[in-house]
């Protein structure tokens, strides 16, 4: 049977590799098992357990934060809140050398806390930033690093598209994860500014000296509030125990439908119609690979394969560090080939028994697989922010990973610090009540 197992898995592969497309391949590999099952045991396939999983996929009732926020962030978007963010975050920095690289971080992380993506954030940043950077003097490549870079705060800073998957794949609590994505969302965001103010010593990047004026300073604090207002209301309604995740989605809707077409004005109901397509296209296939995930799960939990994978690994080490340093090594290398959250619902349902077997929290080790996964967003061959940064600052993705190289270097060291201080994912969960 392992052998078989294994053939499934390379299977699984070989048609992702090959351009099959991943909710087919999933579906596919899910149905095999099912047969190699039924043959092994006398018994006809389950075509009502391959429909009822397929239904239960979708059905989870956590998983409707992710549209929610999915809609919620294109609105916020469309609202033309990006421009907003960086004028704060402007205001935030002053005029400390290589500003404007400090106020792509900072509205990224702030960017974050409305949409839940990285390549919404490194487009929507990238979009503004990398022609004003270029314009200020600062090397294309060196623009491009820093955005694509600061773009992972996106799904760690709460809320976040991938923990949302993560939870429910295996059974974790999604405000849990977000909780205890605040300290290293803020820590890399912390980390990557170190890294400008270390490369500002080399490069000598522009510095502003003009002051602001104080009807300046008032406006850009006005035109704030409103955009921050989401992510306040999100993580205090989570915190507070006021709504859950999937609450507070549904309540990132209506407050940025209020505020568009209320308050600031930036949106018509004209404008409705194409924001919900958007959203829709974004959303539907995100739920149709993990719908057909389950199957895929379904049928490899059904041939014992978490149990095969638990024993391989406490065969190696029983170790629980020298295991996190194997996953990690292991989700760097998939996070290069493969979407993130595609890897998190085929390898999360595998690892986290193993994990909860070496008394490793959930929480802990959720938050070490998406932030490791995220960091593949802005890794080559498939980097997808990589090739937005780099398409909008018209330079070859050569350039572009040159650019993020020391970025990149700090995210993984960042990586390494939360995979081995459990305390910082843990701790704010633990201090609100939620269960780890």
């Amino acid at each position: 049977m392992g052998i078989i197992i294994t053939l499934l898995i390379i299977a699984t592969f070989v048609f992702i590799i090959v351009g099959v497309p991943i909710y087919v391949t999933l579906l596919l590999t899910g149905v095999l098992s099912l047969g190699v099952l039924a043959s092994s045991t006398g018994t006809p396939i389950a075509t009502v357990a391959v429909s009822q999983a397929i239904y239960n996929g979708m059905g989870n009732l956590p998983l409707l934060a992710i549209p929610f926020f999915m809609l919620a962030g294109e609105i916020m978007n469309r609202g033309g809140i990006t421009e907003k963010l960086i004028r704060f975050a402007l205001l935030l920095i002053g005029r400390l050398p290589g500003n404007l690289a400090h106020a792509g971080i900072v509205s990224s992380m702030f960017f974050g806390g409305i949409t839940g993506s990285a390549q919404a954030s490194a487009s929507c940043m990238g979009g503004i930033l990398i022609p004003a950077m270029k314009k200020e003097g600062y090397s294309v490549r060196e623009a491009a690093g820093v955005i694509s870079a600061a773009a992972v705060c996106g799904p760690i800073i709460p809320p976040s598209i991938i923990m949302v998957v993560y939870a429910t794949a295996v059974g974790a609590s999604v405000g849990s994860m977000f909780m205890g994505g605040i300290l290293p969302g803020l820590l890399i965001g912390l980390s990557l500014m170190f890294v400008v103010i270390l490369r500002d010593r080399v490069c000598h990047f522009p510095r502003r000296t003009e002051k602001l004026t104080s009807d300046e300073i008032k406006k850009s604090l006005l035109d704030a509030i409103i955009p921050l207002g989401m992510p306040l209301i999100v993580v205090g309604g989570i915190m507070g125990g006021i709504c859950t995740a999937t609450e507070a989605g549904a309540i990132a809707v209506v407050y940025s439908l209020i505020v568009s077409l209320f308050i600031i004005r930036t949106l018509t109901f004209k404008d409705l119609w194409p924001i919900l397509l958007n959203a829709v296209n974004s959303a539907a296939p995100l739920l149709l690979i993990i719908a057909c995930a389950r199957v895929f799960s379904y049928g490899l939990t059904a041939l014992q394969m978490p149990v095969m994978v638990n024993d391989l690994i406490l065969s190696i080490t029983e170790n629980k560090w020298v295991f996190l340093l194997l996953v990690n090594i292991l989700l760097l290398i998939m996070g290069m080939f493969m979407d993130g959250g595609a890897a998190v619902i085929i390898l999360a349902p595998i690892l986290a028994p193993v994990a909860l077997a070496m008394d490793i929290s959930l929480i802990h080790f959720g938050l070490v697989m998406c932030l490791n996964l995220t960091i593949g967003c802005i890794t080559p061959p498939l980097g997808y922010c990589l090739f937005i940064t780099g398409k909008i600052g018209k330079i070859s993705i050569e350039e572009t990973v040159r650019g993020i190289m020391p970025y990149l270097l700090i995210e993984i060291v960042v990586l390494l610090a939360i995979t081995y201080i459990p305390g910082l994912v843990t701790y704010i969960p633990e201090v609100l009540g939620y269960k780890i």
